[in-house]
């Protein structure tokens, strides 16, 4: 099992080096990814440019790396807020019942009949345009599947005899919610966010090169790839490089949570 999840260390690697090259990247001796060059509009990839320039004269191997903080960064961080609001919304509704569970399952059940990125862009088109509307809106999408899983696992658990011994001795709901049942949860949910990190990657991508996300001129890959489209047959380094690294780091993303699955012997449909 442990050789298993070494596959995880090369992936993990790559995206934590670089996320730490991007928020670095002022110490760094890269080109200003945000300076307009008119002497150097669409320069071919070269010794001064290593991934070319765009159309504004702008270094694309400056703009690839500096962007990497945002896209990963929009991730980590919306599959982090999902996974604390449905773990939370799931911990509640599976332990307690009732009408709270109820409502809580219709809400869930109503997010999730849409398609998950017509709703992000749904969200994204009322709110002003942004890095931390994308955040909502990934957030918004991204915390159902959290709680139908950990009510699941909350169902099966408080029935087992632990549950009733704990209730024997005294343990208030809450203590037996968060010291016994919410434990035996962490590593589902954690799972769960290594799953979903190269789906929210990919939708920030999306939302950044429909424009609703971060704004010119900061660089993100989905921005640079909608900026430069237009240039893929003539000049196809614009968008070659950072659909590259959007690629690379979501396929990273996904063999690290699948890893993780199979790590920790889940057998649950996640």
């Amino acid at each position: 099992m442990a050789k298993r999840g070494n596959k995880a260390v090369l992936p993990l690697f790559f995206v934590v080096f670089l996320f730490t090259l991007s928020l670095l990247f002022p110490l760094l001796p890269f080109h200003d990814p945000d300076k307009i060059n008119l002497d150097s509009l669409s320069q071919a990839p070269g010794m001064e440019h290593p991934f070319g320039t765009d159309s504004k004269g702008r270094d694309i191997f400056a703009r690839t790396i500096y962007g990497s903080k945002i896209s990963i960064g929009v991730a980590v961080a919306a599959a982090s807020v999902s996974a604390v609001i449905g773990f939370a919304v799931g911990l509640t509704a599976g332990y307690f019942g009732g009408a709270f569970d109820t409502v809580a399952m219709s809400i869930v059940d109503f997010v999730m009949s849409f398609p998950s990125l017509l709703l992000a862009i749904a969200i994204t088109v009322v709110l002003p345009p942004g890095v931390y509307t994308v955040m909502i809106a990934l957030a918004a999408v991204g915390w159902t599947s959290f709680a139908r899983l950990i009510r699941g696992r909350i169902l099966t658990l408080k029935d087992m005899a632990f549950v009733d011994a704990a209730r024997a001795v005294g343990c208030s709901d809450i203590r037996i919610m968060f010291l016994h049942l919410a434990p035996l949860c962490f590593q589902l949910a954690f799972v769960l966010t290594g799953i979903k990190l190269g789906g929210f990657l990919i939708t920030e991508a999306t939302l950044s090169f429909l424009g609703l996300g971060a704004q010119p001129p900061t660089a993100t890959w989905g921005s640079m790839i909608s900026a430069n489209r237009t240039y893929i047959l003539n000049a196809p380094w614009m968008v070659l490089y950072p659909g590259i690294a959007l690629s690379l780091t979501a396929f990273c993303f996904n063999l690290i949570g699948e890893s993780l699955k199979r790590r920790y012997g889940l057998k649950e449909d996640i």
